[in-house]
């Protein structure tokens, strides 16, 4: 016989620190066990909606949505509503709350809800957005009057031993509690049903009889609960440990504040029945109801907002209007090709009701020209010629053979995905509020970043929760913390080893459970971050689609579904990414032009320069980008960059898939003529030509799997979607059997067979799109054209830039100085809190290296060692005016005013010398430098110290720190 029983209250690990398993394992563990529905309750959120909805669907089981509210304080027990006057209807607005308070320790009440339809589903929504809005992270609080205008369309239930009512039964008694449950029903009339839950804890059970009694009396439905924490029995340990570390106590020393939640898992329809024996109507009746609830993630009803067009104009008709009046500046010449592939491309635009999110985006980049703020796109938008012509995008798909598939394809089935890279700092925030502006608060919102266990955090809370000593935790969190980077190089130990080399016995019981639960813990959700420029727009209402909650930056919302969550839900998202060196090339072109009188257009460098190209073959690449680091530094004379196309194999050679691959030395081998070049098979020369039969790149490995399998685009892009960091064995299995079945229908067998599919495989995991590198090599040439042609006003923007790259400043102006550049150190009388640039006339004016005026008193003369910028010690004393003393970056004694050669070959920048700002004195807060270039910009040079100490209200740790640094003289 069928029991009709489906589980209304699971909480995931979404309830951050409070569940123990994802929602797909949730969805596992309910198929496994015969359960027609389940109902997924985060703690305050419905963070992990879009993941419990995606497997549900696959596994076969209806997905209910709905979330754990947790009440304000003010709501909690003893609470006094105010009666609501006869005939007045449904209550609604404000309540007239009137806390009473809440002996300490006392669990926060909570209220569960569930979405019966779409109203209810976008009500729960608005609710949750309420209740986190002026909140801190993680300590959303619902009061009642949010709960009265958001009612409709919920149901509620309860709730366990946290609920509300429990809480009120337990310190108020049975009459408070009755007086509650007849406001609740005011509430959700006939949407009100009292939670029964029975883990084998008398205290519970003598609640449960009284909750059974005040429904009976107040003839309101019962419904059968778990209050599902974990999926599967095993899984309590690891509760147990979550809980532990919530509480901020160990497993040994927790006693009683552990909660009791030994039988918090999913169990069958006939588990639940004989556990309710003597109430099967309460079963009976969770089935009912789940019935009942008819809304799912299909009914988000979300749309992308509509961009405002001329009149008579389509958003299809106008996108093909302004491409191909951009396409004929943009492609120089307009080929029949180009031609063709922009038709292509906006035929099947205009197929999939894409071209309003192609508008919004060439939006945001007329802003971005409007305001003079460098933006360009990457990633696999660079693969598309309509992004191209509409300036989106900086490189020429069709001059490079970009593969189109790889952004937008018929068969992919979710939106394409549009990266922009903005100058990081107040740039990229200019233009992330003019996003919000032009759609409203509520239309537009940042997306989340689901931040999990790894390696060294899951080492670290684990072991302190299981009571290792502070040293064993340490020498833990060293072993460990360094796995995952010796997987990369393939120099992986067990994990026997691993506990060894850390000191520890495998064998011992406590070191065996703290190897059980640190890879149990792995992957689950820790807590909510921010992505780092991902931003989600709507038509109308936002946070009815998604809840959304405060950033901790004013002025931002974030969605709490993480980014790579959405795009299965048809939700579009834009990313405004922040990249250092477009901030530090942004400020360097007004430098040059200032300084220097040159006019700089990243769009028209000279193309391969040959200064430009034989520095970067000497590995002369400190402050460049991409190409700085030691690992590119070393590859840099092998590879020998000469033109462009070079340049975007070096960014993408040195990476995770090409060395994990075996791919990066026998390319360099090829590229310097140390080893023949071969192809898997004839068919593939044209796709691996020019990376001399090696594939390097995503794009190359999706035309391997159409050349020689006969993939369609759009089912290679699915290939490499298959093979991504969530790859499934089943799909993987799958993918492999059609490429070689495909294969061997084109004659392509044995180990010619074996070595395409080795090498579609292994590398499509980590493979780097060459669309990507494409977009970054522009950057690499631009960079490294002005480090070779404009060291002084590269460098300047460099250190302003910073933290950015590899390098500590020191570095960067060591490296700078040796191509002849002069770097002057911190003074009060001329540095403003970020480096400037001098020239030599200006400085002559001023006597030289300085003025009188700046040798603030000749009496002040410490002579102690301090801490300079690079970390170094010196002797530092009040230097006299014309000689600048060191700043602990090393600026050198040098001749200003003429053009010179270095060591490298470089000419400095005429007569230009590079001020170190304040921001580099360490200790000095932002605040005073910045009072000091205010003062000094309005006021004057400071007369003297005592001058300077009181118009900048400077302390006397202030001024010891600027005499250390020389800045006082």
């Amino acid at each position: 016989m069928t029991i009709p029983y489906a589980e209304l209250h699971c909480a995931s690990a979404f309830s951050f620190l409070e569940g123990a398993s994802q929602p797909e394992e949730i969805v596992e563990e309910a198929a496994r066990l015969g359960l027609p529905a389940v109902a997924l309750l985060d703690r305050n959120g419905v963070y992990g909606a879009p993941r419990f909805f995606r497997a549900a669907r696959e596994a076969g089981i209806r997905p209910l949505v709905g979330a754990e509210i947790v009440l304000d304080t003010g709501a909690g027990p003893g609470l006094e509503l105010a009666r609501v006057a006869e005939n007045s209807g449904p209550l609604s607005g404000p309540l007239g709350v009137v806390p009473d308070p809440v002996a300490p320790g006392t669990p926060l009440p909570r209220l569960s809800l569930l979405a019966a339809d779409r109203t209810g589903y976008r009500n729960l929504c608005r609710l949750l957005t309420e209740a986190a809005r002026g909140r801190p992270k993680g300590r959303a609080r619902a009061r009642w009057e949010q709960i009265a205008r958001h009612a409709e369309g919920l149901c509620c239930l309860t709730g366990g031993t946290e609920g509300v009512v429990a809480i009120e039964l337990a310190q108020r008694g049975p009459e408070a509690a009755r007086r509650l449950l007849e406001r609740l029903a005011h509430l959700f009339p006939g949407r009100l049903h009292v939670e029964l839950q029975r883990h084998r804890l008398r205290h519970e059970e003598h609640a449960n009889r009284a909750l059974l009694d005040l429904a009976r009396r107040l003839r309101l439905p019962v419904v059968a609960t778990n209050g599902v924490r974990y999926a599967r029995r095993e899984d309590r340990e690891l509760a147990d440990v979550l809980a532990c570390l919530r509480e901020g106590v160990t497993v040994d020393t927790a006693g009683r504040i552990l909660p009791a939640q030994r039988e918090r898992c999913l169990k069958s329809p006939a588990e639940m029945a004989a556990l309710f024996a003597d109430l099967p109507g309460a079963v009976a009746a969770a089935g009912e109801l789940a019935e009942s609830l008819q809304f799912t993630l299909d009914d988000l009803g979300y749309r992308f907002p509509d961009y405002p067009l001329p009149p008579g104009e389509t958003p299809s008709s106008f996108l093909r209007a302004i491409t191909w009046r951009e396409a004929r500046a943009r492609f120089r010449p307009l080929t029949a090709r180009a031609q063709a592939q922009l038709e292509r491309e906006l035929d099947l635009i205009e197929k999939l009701d894409l071209a309003g999110y192609f508008l919004i985006v060439w939006d945001i980049v007329r802003f971005c020209r409007r305001e003079n703020i460098l933006a360009q796109g990457r990633g696999s938008a660079a693969n598309s010629a309509v992004c191209y012509a509409l300036s989106i995008t900086a490189v020429d798909p069709v001059r490079m053979g970009l593969l189109f598939e790889r952004f937008l394809s018929e068969e992919r089935g979710e939106w394409p995905d549009i990266d922009l890279d903005l100058p990081s700092g107040p740039q990229r925030e200019k233009v992330i509020q003019y996003v919000y502006r032009r759609y409203g608060p509520a239309g537009a919102a940042m997306t989340a970043n689901v931040i999990t266990w790894r390696d060294r955090s899951a080492t670290r809370e684990v072991a302190k929760a299981l009571g290792f000593s502070p040293e064993q935790v340490d020498r833990l969190a060293r072993q460990l913390g360094r796995r995952a980077s010796r997987e990369i190089r393939n120099e992986e130990r067990s994990m026997d080893e691993e506990l060894r080399a850390a000191g520890l016995d495998p064998a011992a019981p406590r070191v065996r459970c703290f190897e059980r639960l640190w890879w149990r813990i792995h992957h689950l959700p820790r807590h909510l971050g921010q992505h780092s420029g991902g931003m989600v727009l709507a038509a109308g209402r936002l946070d009815e689609i998604v809840p959304l909650e405060p950033a901790a930056m004013e002025g931002r919302t974030v969605i709490q579904w993480d980014k790579d969550d959405i795009a299965g839900l048809g939700i579009i998202k834009v990313d405004l990414l922040g990249l250092g060196m477009l901030a530090a090339l942004e400020e360097a072109i007004p430098l040059i032009r200032t300084h220097e009188g040159v006019e700089i257009d990243l769009a028209h460098l000279p193309p391969d320069d040959p200064e430009t190209y034989e520095m970067i073959r000497r590995a002369d690449t400190v402050g460049v980008f991409q190409i700085e680091s030691r690992a590119q530094m070393a590859s840099l004379p092998r590879n020998a960059p000469r033109r462009f196309y070079d340049l975007v194999v070096q960014v993408a050679i040195i990476r995770p898939g090409p060395i994990s691959g075996n791919m990066t030395n026998p390319y360099l081998e090829r590229r310097q003529g140390r080893q023949p070049v071969t192809y898997p098979h004839p068919d593939l020369e044209p796709v691996l030509r020019r990376t001399l039969g090696v594939p390097l790149f995503q794009e190359q490995l999706l035309r391997m799997a159409m050349v020689a399998a006969g993939f369609s685009g759009g089912e290679a892009e699915e290939l490499r979607r298959a093979m991504g960091f969530k790859r499934s064995r089943e799909r993987m299995r799958a993918i492999e059997e059609k490429l070689r079945r495909g294969m061997s229908e084109r004659g392509i067998t044995g180990k010619a067979q074996e070595e395409i599919v080795r090498s579609i495989t292994s590398f499509a995991l980590y493979g780097f799109p060459e669309s990507h590198a494409a977009s970054f090599a522009l950057i690499v040439y631009a960079s490294a054209y002005l480090k070779r042609h404009h060291p002084a006003a590269f460098t300047t923007a460099l250190l302003n830039a910073w933290p950015m790259g590899f390098y500590h400043p020191a570095t960067v102006v060591k490296d700078a100085q040796r191509h002849g550049v002069t770097v002057l150190p911190v003074d009060v009388q001329r540095s403003g809190v970020r480096c400037t640039l001098e020239d030599g006339a200006a400085r002559s004016r001023r006597g030289g290296g300085g003025h009188r005026s700046s040798r603030l008193t000749p009496d002040h003369r410490p002579s102690r060692e301090a801490r300079t910028l690079d970390g170094a010690r010196t002797s530092v004393r009040i230097a006299p005016a014309t000689q600048p003393s060191p700043t602990g970056c090393g600026p050198e004694p040098s001749h200003h005013g003429r053009s010179r050669r270095t060591e490298h070959g470089a000419a400095a920048s005429e007569g230009l010398a590079v001020r170190l700002g304040l921001r580099f004195v360490r200790g000095i807060s932002r605040a005073a430098a910045a009072r000091i270039e205010a003062e000094r910009a309005t006021g004057g040079p400071f007369a003297d110290l005592a001058d300077l100490e009181r118009r900048c209200r400077l302390g006397a740790d202030d001024l010891e720190r600027l005499a250390w640094v020389g800045a006082l003289g």
